[in-house]
């Protein structure tokens, strides 16, 4: 079995602690990994430091892509606070199996850029699907497995619930993980409350002003890292932490956690979308759920709860050992579900 936290390290002969920071400016050399008995050979880390660059819709996408360009088409998509660096592992993983894979930048992060400087800065769940479904067509993609963590869960369930033929199948990190504006008017366990420290203190003036503010983002950022990610070390973090310096990240990532709070409003032109979403519809697409058992979000248990809105063909797997950061901290078992959903 794969010691996670050391995957890297042990793979390319270097320290845990100094492993992405020696390998992400350069290609690695061949490694394998392992899962159990399996061996999953791969080229190396993906550098994701020359990002392409698409327009779609609102968008100037940037993305990163790795294999064939006739394979069937993965999108990796990352949350907050990450970026397309989080599947340097994942992504080589799947392109050695066949897969074009592509990892684009959400909005507010990385080398994504909004074409007019008026276009209102939003951060809610249907702007972000709509960006999917008008990138994909920038690229012609008429279909993908959509793999996600975090926000990037959202934005494949989202997509999966509202254009099930764009989706041949998802990875849903956590769950099912559309919004009820409705449920999260209510307030939750004092535990819950806690775990969601920063969605309160963004909802305060001053968690504005502190995201505003480069270095107090990327200390408020780290701090999110060292509470859900507790395996993940400063190296990884510090090539991660790029995708922040988005002059667009604060008032996307301030939006996006008041809108769910219902004190930030969205936009007229997402109503009809969001009234769809209000209902909390079924995923129908073949899905693999993941639970990571470090991450403060999916408590021991959790995919009961959500089990019912998956209609499709599914699997749910809980991750040992594993925080909220899944590409990075458990590459191949996030591989393997990609796979798994994709043969679902």
């Amino acid at each position: 079995m794969i010691d996670r936290r050391n995957f890297i390290g042990k793979s390319l002969g270097i320290g845990a602690g100094t492993a992405l920071a020696a390998t992400v400016a350069t290609a690695a050399p061949a490694m394998a990994a392992r899962k159990g008995d399996d061996h999953v050979p791969v080229a190396g880390l993906h550098t994701f430091d020359t990002p392409k660059q698409v327009k779609a819709g609102l968008l100037n996408v940037g993305y990163a892509e790795i294999g064939p360009a006739n394979g069937p088409v993965v999108i990796c998509l990352h949350g907050y606070p990450y970026g397309t660096r989080s599947f340097a592992v994942t992504a080589p993983l799947l392109a050695d199996r066949g897969y074009r894979v592509i990892v684009p930048y959400l909005r507010g992060y990385g080398t994504t850029r909004f074409l007019t400087a008026d276009t209102f800065r939003n951060g809610q769940q249907a702007a972000l699907g709509v960006d999917l479904i008008a990138f994909m067509d920038a690229l012609k993609i008429n279909k993908a497995v959509l793999a996600g963590f975090d926000w990037g869960t959202s934005v494949a369930c989202v997509t999966a619930a509202l254009w099930p033929e764009r989706c041949k199948a998802i990875v849903a990190t956590t769950g099912y993980a559309i919004t009820s504006l409705a449920a999260n008017l209510q307030p939750a366990s004092a535990e819950v409350e806690h775990n969601w420290w920063y969605r309160s203190y963004f909802a305060t003036e001053r968690g504005r002003l502190a995201m505003e503010d480069p270095q107090k983002r990327r200390d408020l950022n780290r701090l999110d890292w060292q509470l859900t990610s507790p395996t993940v070390d400063d190296a990884v973090f510090d090539s991660v932490a790029v995708a922040f310096d988005n002059p667009d990240h604060a008032a996307i990532v301030i939006h996006h956690y008041r809108w769910q709070l219902s004190i930030a409003a969205g936009e007229r032109q997402y109503d009809a979308l969001e009234a769809k979403l209000a209902k909390l519809p079924a995923i129908t697409v073949p899905s693999v759920a993941l639970d990571p058992d470090r991450d403060p979000f999916t408590p021991p248990g959790e995919g009961a709860s959500y089990r019912n809105h998956f209609t499709g063909r599914y699997e749910h797997r809980t991750l040992k050992g594993i925080g909220a950061h899944v590409p990075w901290e458990a590459p191949v078992a996030f591989a393997d579900a990609v796979m798994t959903a994709a043969r679902l």
